[in-house]
């Protein structure tokens, strides 16, 4: 995330008319509107590895998302509107072609630009969502991640190593790390 492109307050409905018409994508939060940084295509692969292996093993009726589709949900009556790397959703109230509002799962990819607003604010911001259940960051050096969830308490569980798997509760899958860093 870069700095805000306007300084001052803008409402929902003007932040969503000109994200409709943007070859920019960005963030809403509050009322103030973030740009979003470019990806390299090591984080580009990772992401494409993550959807990838969950996709093949997801069970209807949930649904995986990727980029370009955003989260949206109320936090101390703002609104924030977010878009994750990876987001699945079991709802069938999440009909919106755009927007997801009852994420199960949340994964963001780190990056050097987005590390400290990925483990602080969106986990804050994303931990308030009553829907989700884990969100997990991957890291882009090593084969690790550290996997939150609802029913530990939001504690933090490290996974690293090849031979390691991300555990995804929420949907009965095991993620092999050695899937996602493949081809790096």
């Amino acid at each position: 995330m870069q700095a805000a492109i306007q300084p001052e307050w803008v409402p929902v409905a003007d932040y969503l008319a000109a994200e409709a018409k943007s070859e920019v994508r960005h963030e809403y939060l509050g009322g103030l509107v973030y740009a979003m940084a470019g990806e390299t295509r090591v984080h580009n692969t990772i992401a494409l590895n993550l959807a990838t292996s969950i996709r093949q093993r997801l069970k209807s009726p949930c649904k995986l998302y990727i980029s370009d589709v955003r989260v949206n949900f109320q936090l101390r009556g703002d609104e924030y509107y977010y878009y994750p790397d990876i987001v699945v959703t079991c709802e069938v109230r999440d009909s919106d072609p755009r927007v997801i509002r009852f994420p199960k799962l949340i994964i963001e990819v780190l990056s050097e630009s987005t590390e400290r607003v990925d483990r602080r604010e969106k986990f804050f911001a994303y931990t308030s969502i009553e829907s989700l259940e884990e969100y997990v960051l991957v890291g882009q050096e090593l084969p690790e991640a550290t996997l939150f969830r609802r029913a530990a308490d939001w504690r933090p569980e490290k996974i690293s190593g090849a031979g390691a798997s991300i555990t995804l509760a929420a949907l009965g899958i095991d993620l092999p790390l050695s899937e996602v860093f493949h081809a790096l």
